[in-house]
């Protein structure tokens, strides 16, 4: 089978450290296969025409091609929309009406023991009982995580990544005790990155999904929506995050570790190589 993988950036900021070695990881993990850069702006409010622009420039700078034109998100919505109808008709999702407000009010009761998972807050599951057929415009959709599992059974994906390397089952009881009901649309955007990038790396043919090891534990939710959208199993990389001086990871906020700045002070594409270990 021919290795294809991805780079799929937000233009919401510019690209730092942590994309750039992203992005070389995945095209060194491409091999003689296919290196492929998705945009993923689904997020509206917050990105910008010009960021997607430096995004391409930076990345051609780094010395990375791919095959054009480049997947949007924002031109994807009635692939996400046909998922969700999928899930639908088997009776795995609800439509959620509960603020961040309302879910923080009710975890912060003793008795609930307030936990976070790999989507948030862990939702406890208030409106797991309204039917679609009540669902309103600004609903958010979620799954019914205990329903879903029930449906698939035992589920499993092989990490190629050193930090966890090998072959991981998916615990059930786990994930429902810390993942929860994960919203699956949200109310402004009209899918969530759970569900765009699953349909997104099979519409795509992604083989090999290459990203930071901080979203290890959405893998979980990722292959269950494959097999419950009876999409393509993936092998998954990984890798370890670039962290500034004081140990944080980079965030598009910090300008100073911008690939750009770099640029503009003279720095190479090995330079940035160099700087993140490669």
């Amino acid at each position: 089978m021919t290795q294809v993988t991805r780079f799929a950036p937000s233009p919401t900021g510019p690209l730092h450290l942590g994309h750039a070695y992203s992005a070389l990881i995945a095209f060194q993990r491409a091999g003689a296969g296919q290196f492929l850069l998705r945009i993923e702006d689904i997020d509206r409010a917050r990105c910008r025409p010009e960021w997607e622009a430096q995004i391409f420039d930076d990345l051609h700078w780094l010395g990375l091609r791919w095959p054009t034109p480049v997947m949007r998100q924002s031109d994807r919505m009635a692939a996400y929309r046909a998922a969700l109808a999928r899930l639908a008709s088997q009776g795995l999702i609800y439509p959620c009406r509960c603020t961040r407000a309302d879910i923080r009010a009710v975890l912060s009761a003793p008795q609930e023991g307030a936990t976070h998972g790999p989507d948030g807050p862990i939702y406890p599951g208030t409106c797991r009982a309204r039917p679609m057929a009540e669902a309103r415009p600004e609903d958010a959709l979620r799954l019914n995580l205990r329903a879903a599992l029930r449906r698939t059974g035992a589920l499993n994906f092989t990490e190629n990544g050193p930090l966890h390397q090998g072959a991981h089952r998916i615990d059930s009881d786990r994930m429902i005790a810390q993942v929860g009901d994960v919203v699956l649309a949200r109310r402004d955007m009209g899918t969530s990155y759970h569900l765009a990038v699953v349909v997104d790396d099979a519409g795509q043919g992604v083989t090999e999904v290459t990203r930071g090891v901080d979203l290890f534990e959405a893998t979980q939710i990722h292959v269950l929506l494959q097999a419950l959208l009876e999409l393509p199993r993936l092998s998954y990389w990984h890798h370890d995050l670039i962290r500034d001086d004081q140990g944080k990871r980079l965030a598009k906020r910090d300008d100073a570790r911008a690939i750009a700045r770099y640029r503009a002070e003279g720095a190479s594409p090995e330079d940035i190589r160099a700087m993140v270990g490669l």
